[in-house]
């Protein structure tokens, strides 16, 4: 079976950001996320992998028997746009989008520009179903 790529390193987040994030706007940006994810999941910051930020852990296991870890919220300070990792497919989510902002939706991922862009209380709001989701259908470090 193959290992995840995307694993908790020891890599000091805030020498990532200096050393990565060329653009002061989105080293300000990613400051800033690092202050409201800390908050909203009571997690400090961690990387995953060479360039996610992640906060707090779940353990994940799928039908084909792959299984690993990921970060209960995250997020990348990408060189073109932020990558946002705190969607969970629920209708509720799905709702909540619709007034997130300026922003562009992949499988699992919420890209935008800058924070200007997106609604703020929107983030939290996704944030804190992801995480009731992950809770309940995952092992995660949230229950602790």
């Amino acid at each position: 079976m193959a290992k995840n790529k995307t694993t908790e390193t020891s890599v000091d987040v805030f020498n990532f950001i200096n050393s990565y994030v060329e653009n002061e706007q989105k080293k300000s940006d990613s400051l800033e996320l690092i202050k409201l994810m800390r908050k909203w999941s009571g997690f400090d910051p961690k990387m995953w992998g060479p360039t996610i930020i992640g906060f707090g852990s779940y353990h994940y296991k799928y039908a084909s028997g792959h299984e690993g870890d990921a970060p209960l919220l995250g997020f990348s300070p990408r060189k073109t746009q932020f990558s946002l990792y705190i969607y969970s497919k629920t209708a509720k989510s799905d709702s909540l989008l619709l007034d997130l902002g300026k922003f562009k939706m992949g499988k699992s991922c919420i890209y935008f520009k800058k924070l200007a862009d997106i609604n703020i209380s929107v983030v939290k709001q996704l944030c804190m179903e992801t995480i009731a989701y992950l809770n309940e259908h995952h092992e995660c470090a949230c229950r602790n």
